[in-house]
């Protein structure tokens, strides 16, 4: 523990990492090596089938097992259908994050803009 962030080791906490990530489906177009004058295409079938965001923790807590906490969401492009993740689907992961570890935790954030944010959870 770094000097002055003893606030985890305090409390007893957990000390849980987070991050988010998305991908599309759709298949990718690529070229090849091919004959001079001659530029092969590969070509793909369909057109993709839309987008998998997940989030996911890591928690650590001297003297237990590690954790992994995630979870996942399809975006098929149907209308009213979600593309990412929503701000109670984040407060759900955490609230399960905090049932299934039965005990607080000191959440670290990766922000979108680069910057990092810590937060207590009791």
């Amino acid at each position: 523990m770094a000097t002055g962030k003893s606030t985890a080791a305090a409390r007893g906490a957990w000390i849980v990492f987070e991050d988010e990530a998305s991908q599309s489906l759709k298949p990718p177009r690529a070229r090849s090596w091919g004959r001079i004058g001659q530029t092969p295409v590969v070509r793909v079938r369909g057109r993709g089938s839309g987008r998998v965001s997940m989030a996911g923790m890591t928690c650590f807590r001297p003297g237990e097992r590690s954790r992994l906490i995630y979870s996942f969401r399809v975006h098929r492009g149907r209308k009213g259908e979600p593309k990412g993740f929503t701000w109670q689907d984040y407060r759900d992961l955490i609230v399960r994050a905090h049932n299934q570890l039965k005990g607080p935790i000191v959440l670290v954030w990766d922000c979108e803009n680069g910057a990092t944010s810590f937060g207590t959870v009791v």
